[in-house]
Order: structure tokens, then sequence, then C-alpha cells
């Protein structure tokens, strides 16, 4: 009965030309019949040729990075870079702790779906999860929407609403690290004491990020507040007023408020609020364990690393994270390492590079063997999924024009 209807209502173009996009069969299934949008191939080229371009400049600027990192570095010795003895339980339990984020994710995308799919579990949630971001570690950001795309195919949901709940989900992993870093910065803690001792430029530096952190989520959580009441008419009003700008811009703009207040439907109340605020934090304080038990790992030069002072390598790698290449990452290794040796002065500096890659490896890389096996498991391909989740976004887009 769905493909009839598929295929009449297609436009009569070559069918060559044409992909069906993948969400759609999802959408007729979540709200009734729809009209499917043709992906051109003009699109398919045009998505291909900006991700070539993005890989070339973030590949020149990695490459910058690198060598304002290293040529400070005279007399490095890359020789002892893999000869540090690692205390390999830590590592073990790092690992460990990190999968366990990855089942709270899980936990927290249960709770966005308890509106619309009550009977949705958690141990169906966690494959979607793992193999999402499987697909960020090897893929980079073409693999972003994987895990939305797998779960709206899992719950038999629109595309569309998910995206929005991965888009509010940001939210609540901003403001949960915001609440750990914060307390850290100004509540009495290793990291407290650790600014308060630091110079002043450092100093100043510590508490400059605490309080953008602070305005930063207190403007989020204003902006999510107005979309939740006046979502509608903050996105007509931009419509109108920047429908002059290239390229449907202002409807471009108009379309991701209207999304963005579709994922804030799915907080059903102050309860579940709390809930998603409580699964963040306790996520992102599991994640600093993971790291502070790497540091530990390589014994009594880094036994100083409290679980505070790691929320700054955190802080680090998350902005590193937006400059990376597929599979070897790269920003997030060196924002890390440029913390441990001009903010905790980490001494040699090959420990420091060789600390920064562990720290990738476990919190980034860890997941991957677990993620194969699962797709694997399940026949799915990681750069199909990556490709179709693409698809089916710029079909969203162009529906919207």
């Amino acid at each position: 009965m769905l493909y009839p209807l598929l295929r009449s209502s297609l436009p009569t173009q070559p069918p060559a030309l044409l992909r069906i996009d993948p969400a759609c069969a999802l959408i007729y299934l979540q709200v009734g019949p729809c009209s499917p949008t043709g992906v051109p191939l003009s699109i398919s080229h045009r998505m291909k040729n900006k991700k070539y371009v993005a890989y070339v400049v973030v590949f020149l600027v990695l490459v910058a990075l690198v060598f304002l990192q290293f040529r400070t570095w005279r007399n490095f010795d890359w020789t002892l870079l893999f000869q540090f003895n690692l205390i390999w339980r830590h590592i073990a339990h790092a690992v460990a702790l990190i999968y366990f984020a990855y089942f709270l994710r899980a936990v927290r995308w249960k709770i966005f779906l308890q509106p619309v799919r009550k009977q949705a579990s958690i141990l169906g949630l966690i494959p979607p999860t793992v193999i999402g971001f499987t697909g960020l570690a090897v893929l980079g950001r073409p693999g972003e929407l994987i895990r939305p795309y797998l779960i709206a195919r899992r719950e038999n949901l629109s595309f569309a609403s998910q995206v929005a709940v991965w888009a509010v989900e940001r939210i609540f992993d901003v403001g949960g690290f915001t609440i750990l870093l914060v307390g850290g910065i100004f509540l009495p803690s290793k990291l407290h004491a650790f600014a308060r001792a630091a110079t002043p430029e450092l100093r100043n530096g510590i508490y400059l990020t605490g309080y953008a952190l602070i305005a930063l989520v207190l403007g989020l959580l204003t902006a999510a507040v107005l979309m939740s009441y006046r979502g509608a008419r903050m996105a007509q009003w931009v419509e109108v007023r920047f429908a002059h700008l290239a390229e449907n811009l202002g409807h471009r703009i108009a379309q991701k408020i209207r999304e963005f207040t579709l994922g804030l439907n799915t907080i059903h109340g102050p309860f579940a609020f709390l809930q998603l605020s409580a699964v963040s934090v306790l996520m992102w304080w599991v994640i600093a364990l993971s790291y502070k038990e790497v540091t530990i790992a390589y014994g009594a030069p880094m036994h100083a690393m409290s679980t505070t002072k790691v929320l700054l390598l955190m802080g680090s790698s998350m902005v590193g994270s937006m400059v990376q290449l597929p599979g070897v990452g790269g920003g997030s290794q060196l924002a890390t390492i440029s913390a441990m040796d001009h903010v905790f002065h980490i001494v040699p500096k090959e420990l420091a590079v060789s600390c920064g890659i562990m720290l990738w490896l476990v919190t980034f890389v860890a997941v991957v063997p677990l993620g194969f096996l699962l797709a694997h498991r399940e026949r799915l391909s990681l750069r199909k999924l990556s490709a179709e989740s693409a698809e089916a976004e710029e079909a969203g887009k162009a529906s919207t024009r």
C-alpha cells in the first residue's frame, strides 16, 4: 500500500536523478500520508563538495596548530612517547566509565521519548547510541546524525523530531558540564585552590571561563523558555524579517526554530526537566572520573590531577573537538595537550602528549569496537547510515524552500 502512494506522488523527473527521502516512510507511519521529497543528485554532489572543502580547511588548521605547538619544543623526544609505564588497570576503569556514560545517554534519550514512546526501552536505545558515537569517531561530523536517524527508524518516529531532540540534548550537555566546572571553580575544591594559587593571568582566565559559561547557560535557558512559549511567533517574525536574505536564509532559520521548539515539547513537565538535568550532571561527572583514571594511570607525575581539575582538560577537549578529522581527531588531542602544558605545566612534554593521545583514545575511540560489533549484528553500514541521514536532512531543508 505504501509503495503505490510513494510512486504516484513522485515528481515527474527521470528516475535516475532521484533518491527517495529515507525519512518519508517513518513520517508516513507516524503521522499518516505525506509527499516524499526527491533528493536530486546535484544536492548530493553539493554535500560531498562541502564535506571535502571542510576537510581541507580542518587539515590546514590542524597543521598550523601542530606547527605552533611543537616549534616551541626544540628537544621533543618522540622515542619517549610510548615508553611510559602505564597502570593499565586504571585505563580499563576509564573505558568502563565511558561505557557507563553511553548508558546514561540512552537513559536520557528514554526520558525525552516518554511523551511519544512510553514503551521505548533503555536497552533498545543503547545500540543506536553506541553505533552513533562510533560513526562520529570514525567519520567525524558527517556521522553526527546517525544516532537520531537510527532512533527515529527504530522507534518509528520522524527523523526531524529526533534531530530536534538531539538539538535540545546539547543544552543539557552544556548545562551539566557547566554546573560541574563552575562549582569546581567557585566552590571549595582542588580546582578552586589551584585557581587561587595560580598566576594572576591564569587565575583571571579560569574565572572568566566560569563567568562565560554561566552567561552562556543563562542565555540558552532564556532562549529555550521563550521558544517553548513563543516559538511559533518567533519563527514567523524571523521568517518575515529576514526574508530578503539570500538562499531563503530567513525561512531556514525559522524552520530551525520550529524544530527546536518541537524538541522542547519532549520535556513533559518540571519532573522530567529535573530528571534530564540530574542524568546530565551525573553523566559528565562519570566522564570526569574517566579522565581522572587516565591521568593517574601515568603514576606520580600526574597524581596532582584531581577530578575537578580534569574538568579544565575536558573543556579544552570539547573546544578542540570542533576541529577534527575523521578517524584521527586532531583538535581534541592538541587542545588537551596545550592545557596540560600551559595550564598545569606537566613535564616532560612527552608525558603531556602521551596522556593527551590516551585521553582521546579512551573517551572518543574506545566505543568503536563495540559499535562495529553492534553494527555488524544489525547489518548496518556506517557510511550508508551517514549518507542516508545527510540526505534526510537535506531533503528536509529542500522541502522548506
